[in-house]
């Protein structure tokens, strides 16, 4: 099971990592630093048990008074070991952040707005951390959980690399999860069938789109855009070498410039349903009713693809 992403949670927060932590795997974290904030922590924890308090792995820790430090620190059996302290606050009151945390088989790295940060080495095993808690004063937007050791995935600005079983990291392959990027449907749709797309819209977005595709023909039937100018959310088929008429009404745009988003496309017997950020947004009515012959997914825009997954 792979870990869904987590939008808006409440603060404090504590969650399970289905599967654990692994070698490659990366957890990102976006939110808001409040002006009133004096301190805040994101915990990676061996449990949630709070009598006797869970062992902690990694204890990253901004604290904000007089010029600002971030501590880091493990705590096993109830006692905290030796603080590592660095003297260099990458946080800006009122302003918003993203820490990415990167597992590495001796370490964890850590990079703040696109930036490595530090390195913090392991302490207690990875294999034992099944849960994130996030405290203090601080708005957290997403929690992402990005790959695993078969994945392309991005460690703050640098290139893509690919790491294979051995921990080493390989060319890119450009097949994986690249955009455009176009993807068999085994079988083809049929009612029941789950499609799930999570990604990063681009820092200056125009649009995106996500398309189901016929493909030994032109048609099109179902078409998704977001638009970011107009904050629209286009809907729409093409079939038999036309477009058909535009369906945009939309109760609010859920997708921000620099910010991750899951789609999930439910196919019914009468229509797709589509989920955004966790949440149920709208339906559209079948225009093209042979499922079964739906058999491609497409994607292109201003996106970087981090997981598509069907079922």
């Amino acid at each position: 099971m792979s870990n869904p992403t987590v939008f808006n949670p409440v603060i404090p927060y504590s969650g399970a990592i289905f599967g654990g932590l692994h070698r490659g795997q990366m957890i990102a974290v976006q939110g808001i630093l409040p002006k009133e904030s004096e301190r805040f922590q994101v915990d990676l924890q061996c449990g949630s048990s709070e009598k006797p308090r869970a062992d902690i792995a990694l204890h990253f820790n901004p604290r904000f008074r007089r010029s600002g430090c971030v501590v880091c620190n493990t705590l096993e059996k109830e006692r905290w070991g030796r603080e590592a302290i660095k003297y260099e606050m990458p946080f800006k009151k009122g302003e918003p952040f993203e820490i990415i945390f990167l597992i590495m088989v001796d370490r964890f790295k850590v990079a703040v707005n696109g930036k490595h940060f530090l390195d913090y080495q392991h302490r207690i095993r990875m294999d034992k951390i099944d849960t994130l808690g996030i405290s203090g004063v601080v708005q957290i937007q997403t929690i992402c959980f990005l790959g695993s050791s078969e994945q392309d995935n991005p460690y703050s600005n640098l290139p893509i690399k690919k790491i294979d079983a051995n921990g080493t990291q390989t060319k890119p392959t450009k097949a994986l999860l690249a955009v455009p990027y176009m993807g068999k449907l085994k079988d083809g749709l049929s009612p029941g069938r789950v499609i799930t797309v999570q990604g990063k819209v681009n820092k200056n977005p125009d649009r995106f789109a996500i398309n189901l595709r016929v493909s030994d023909s032109t048609d099109l039937p179902l078409h998704l855009s977001p638009r970011f100018k107009e904050k629209a959310f286009i809907r729409n088929s093409f079939l038999y070498q036309s477009w058909g008429e535009e369906e945009r009404k939309i109760d609010h745009f859920p997708f921000n410039p620099d910010a991750y988003f899951e789609v999930i496309v439910y196919c019914g017997p009468d229509c797709f349903k589509i989920a955004v950020n966790g949440e149920h947004l709208l339906e559209y009515k079948h225009r093209f009713t042979d499922l079964s012959k739906i058999d491609m997914l497409e994607m292109d825009g201003d996106i970087r693809l981090l997981d598509v997954q069907t079922w």
